[in-house]
């Protein structure tokens, strides 16, 4: 099955990527882990990749496409994907289609996480973590058992993301609503778009896209 995850900054598809891939075996591709591999392992396309980046470029579709390409080849991909963030764009997610197609594949489920774009800004600029061993907290929805305290390891030092303010936020969500919400409407078109209450308990999500996928499958 190849699977994708649609949804804007901070929805949780990181998180519900990787309990697909504990779950169902689907193998979690983020292209920002796709590319570092690449350019990890010296290939052709990393290296390519890496000149690109090196120059302070953007990577183009046509090279994103080839590490995507790259990366299903390998023999872990066995039960299928789960793309977390990709495709960004309708060019992207028209290219993929044809990437897949020449291989017999195509997109078997797109899940839409819907939530609230004021809802996503509280979230993310709320987010700190543990300096030491890294255990993620929230201002409102995950603080410590004690105030100040790290519940895994008992250090007193946090620290936040540079860009998990609201301003980076609200300007990372305007970049979502341009270029890749579109996607709801492509991939509707094509009757495999489904939506979750992405604002809802991280299990309760889980369970929706495990009942839609279950759906998918027969």
């Amino acid at each position: 099955m190849n699977l994708i995850l649609l949804g804007p900054p901070g929805a949780g598809k990181g998180t519900q990527a990787k309990v697909l891939q504990e779950s169902r075996g689907l193998k979690q591709l983020s292209t920002g882990d796709m590319l570092r591999t690449a350019i990890a392992a010296g290939s052709e396309i990393g290296l390519k990749a890496k000149v690109i980046m090196d120059r302070g470029d953007l990577v183009s579709d046509e090279v994103i496409l080839d590490v995507v390409a790259e990366r299903m080849g390998k023999p872990d991909i066995k039960a299928g994907v789960v793309f977390d963030g990709f495709p960004r764009t309708p060019a992207q997610a028209q290219a993929l289609d044809k990437m897949l197609a020449a291989r017999g594949q195509k997109v078997d489920a797109v899940i839409e996480m819907k939530v609230e774009d004021e809802v996503l800004i509280s979230r993310i600029s709320g987010r700190y973590t543990c300096a030491k061993c890294g255990k993620g907290y929230h201002d409102s929805f995950a603080k410590p058992a004690r105030p100040g305290i790290c519940d895994a390891c008992g250090s007193t030092e946090f620290t936040r993301r540079a860009d998990d303010n609201e301003k980076t936020v609200r300007d990372r969500l305007n970049v979502y609503n341009k270029q890749t919400a579109p996607l709801v409407s492509y991939y509707t078109s094509r009757g495999n778009l489904r939506s979750v209450d992405g604002m809802a308990d991280i299990n309760h999500v889980t369970d929706a896209i495990g009942h839609i996928l279950d759906g998918v499958q027969r």
